[in-house]
């Protein structure tokens, strides 16, 4: 099979196109021949070797976690048959033209293979820490990054929820915010004060997608550090403040996050869409950072 493979640590220019074996499945392993793959920023962290401490992976190594695609074949204890479309993580790298995974759930007809594959870590991402904060009917939610692909999920759901959402971004993304049901108000130097603007008193919780060194502001207009939770800014740990990675990779979790986009109406805003062969491409985009949506690579 044709995948995206690097076998040193370094710049994009260390993935190659490759012919690999096609992987087998073993034991509850479904194989998928893959649709669409989502380009993640922790792909190229792991590709340029930020990630070594914490993240070690075998060279070489196939990048990309989220996946869609069609079951091409089934291990043992496999509940999924052949023909069956799917999406969600993959365990042997997303970026080749066969993946195994274990965790992965119906694909809703109504979905593209793209949007499918947009889907499991923003999703999850998005509703664990929607679950963290605690946020309520009623409540005024502070959402840093909210155009991002994490910050737009979490936004939609929380407004379903009838929560009050005040979401930062960039000038570009403040009409699309409105439309969604949020308070819109531009990041930057006095992001602070564009917040009071909008809001009678203290914000109820603080969820941070983006970083940029707004946490100390958010306790500001907190007026305390609990209910504020980071995905973003590593200064939490100095600051006594959650930083909340990894999450609970399950079908349910993917079957709850399908739900809230075939049921809620929740969308996913999409960028770029790059060929397999051209996935170095798609990951300078992620790393040059603001790509306007979700970018994903189309696989066949």
């Amino acid at each position: 099979m044709r995948a995206i493979t690097f076998s040193a640590y370094g710049g994009p220019e260390v993935l190659q196109l490759s012919d690999v074996p096609a992987p087998e499945p073993g034991p509850g392993q479904v194989r998928l021949a893959v649709r669409a793959a989502g380009v993640n920023p922790i792909d190229w962290k792991i590709r340029n070797g930020a990630m070594q401490q914490n993240f070690q992976v075998p060279l070489p190594h196939i990048p990309g976690l989220e996946v869609a695609g069609v079951v091409d074949a089934v291990g043992e204890g496999v509940d999924f048959a052949v023909g069956d479309e799917v999406f969600g993580w993959s365990e042997t790298g997303a970026y080749a033209e066969y993946a195994l995974a274990k965790t992965i759930a119906p694909k809703p007809a109504s979905l593209s293979w793209a949007d499918a594959a947009a889907l499991p870590v923003a999703g999850e991402t998005a509703l664990r820490v929607l679950g963290l904060l605690g946020v309520r009917e009623g409540e005024t939610l502070l959402l840093h990054g909210a155009s991002g692909t994490v910050g737009r999920f979490a936004a939609q759901v929380a407004v379903a929820q009838g929560v009050t959402v005040i979401g930062t971004g960039g000038s570009r993304s403040l009409d699309d915010l409105k439309s969604l049901g949020v308070v819109p108000v531009l990041y930057g130097d006095g992001w602070v004060e564009r917040v009071r603007e909008v809001t009678s008193g203290p914000v109820d919780a603080v969820f941070d997608a983006a970083g940029h060194g707004v946490l100390p502001g958010s306790v500001e207009l907190r007026g305390t550090k609990d209910r504020i939770v980071t995905i973003a800014d590593a200064a939490a740990f100095e600051l006594g403040i959650p930083f909340s990675s990894g999450g609970e990779q399950t079908r349910e979790v993917l079957t709850g996050i399908a739900g809230w986009v075939t049921d809620r109406g929740v969308g996913i805003a999409q960028g770029r869409s790059y060929p397999l062969a051209e996935a170095a491409a798609a990951q300078v985009e992620s790393e040059g950072g603001h790509p306007g949506g979700k970018l994903t690579i189309a696989v066949s």
